[in-house]
């Protein structure tokens, strides 16, 4: 995956890989089919950690619970799973993988925008917001943590993921 991050999928050739690996092509496809089969398995693993932390903050009694569940478990994703989610957020739609994993995660931020207008019904979210605007506004902050964040780093995960749970719903609270 780091090869792709730093590439490109399509510019990464089976040599680069293999090179970069220090194996032969021969037992790189004793483990996987093709290039591609690689870029499903790393988005598979990006958007199944994603979609996991959307159905445990789905599981979540009240609509602040819900956002406090997604906005954390998002950034603890990201941290988790950094190559993969990097690899995600490139994605141009060049492939029939790279469209169906762009659908994935186009439904994905739909239903965490319905969460938003969830918690704007229950006055926990400023009305005046519109909701799909504050979803990519707080998703571009969780996603703009893959260019600094290094998991052998100073900030724990677990730090990151309350600062930017404080930062994002504090600043979409209604005002009193």
């Amino acid at each position: 995956m780091e090869l792709f991050n730093e590439q490109g999928y399509d510019a990464t050739s089976v040599a680069d890989l293999t090179g970069r690996l220090g194996v032969t092509k021969s037992a790189l496809y004793h483990h996987v089919d093709s290039k591609a089969q690689i870029l499903q398995i790393a988005l598979d693993e990006a958007l199944g950690g994603l979609e996991e932390a959307l159905a445990t903050a789905l599981d979540q009694p009240t609509a602040e619970d819900r956002l406090t569940a997604i906005v954390g478990g998002a950034v603890r994703v990201l941290t988790a799973r950094q190559p993969q989610v990097t690899l995600l957020l490139r994605l141009r739609g060049n492939s029939e993988i790279e469209m169906n994993a762009l659908a994935r995660r186009r439904r994905f931020d739909h239903t965490v925008t319905e969460l938003v207008r969830e918690a704007q019904a229950e006055g926990l979210v400023r009305k005046d917001l519109d909701a799909g605007v504050a979803t990519r506004l707080i998703f571009g902050m969780i996603n703009s943590v893959v260019e600094w964040y290094r998991p052998d780093g100073a900030v724990d995960p677990d730090l990151l993921a309350r600062e930017v749970i404080a930062v994002t719903l504090d600043g979409i609270r209604p005002r009193t």
